[in-house]
């Protein structure tokens, strides 16, 4: 999936969306006193990382900010743009790094939700995801990224927990009732 750039029908300047094009990413589990496992996931990116509909948004400017998607259109978002373009890969790359917050996040997804600004500064920068297998491919599919005001409740998951299971067609990490 390659993303086409971001036109505003009002002739504003041209947007690219290239750091939400499909990518592979490889994990390696090192765990003391067994042998490395790797995981490649194909990851791909929903059109809502950098766009929202938001309410308030006279006809004329949902239509200035239209972004035709394969599946839909939705009003281009600047905020969440600068956001994943900013953010996103590095926090997808990283997921099974020491120190990196994977939590179930309903609907038998999960998410990450943290990240530290140039400024020291902590954001809670939501970005749910589903992970399935394909073609025998591992897939990893981000369905949405956003910023919120206040830490999202979860319970944690060791997101090579998720990855173990997925690879041996195991059931996913549920979170407790």
């Amino acid at each position: 999936m390659h993303w086409k750039p971001f036109k505003p029908a009002n002739g504003g300047e041209s947007v690219d969306l290239s750091y939400a094009n499909a990518h592979r990413v490889t994990y390696v589990h090192n765990e003391p006193g067994k042998d490395p496992i790797t995981y490649e996931f194909y990851v791909t990116y929903s059109c809502h990382v950098f766009a929202k509909d938001y309410p308030e948004l006279t006809e004329q400017e949902r239509a200035d900010l239209i972004y035709h998607a394969p599946k839909e259109s939705r009003p281009f978002c600047y905020r969440r743009h600068v956001l994943a373009r900013q953010y996103l890969r590095a926090i997808i790359e990283n997921l099974g790094a020491e120190g990196s917050i994977v939590q179930h996040a309903g609907h038998g997804g999960y998410a990450t939700a943290e990240v530290v600004t140039e400024d020291n500064k902590k954001l809670y920068y939501f970005v749910p995801f589903k992970v399935f297998k394909e073609r025998k491919k591992l897939r990893l599919h981000v369905v949405s990224a956003y910023p919120l005001t206040d830490r999202p409740n979860g319970k944690r998951v060791k997101f090579f927990t998720i990855a173990w299971n997925l690879l041996r067609n195991r059931p996913m990490p549920r979170p407790p009732r």
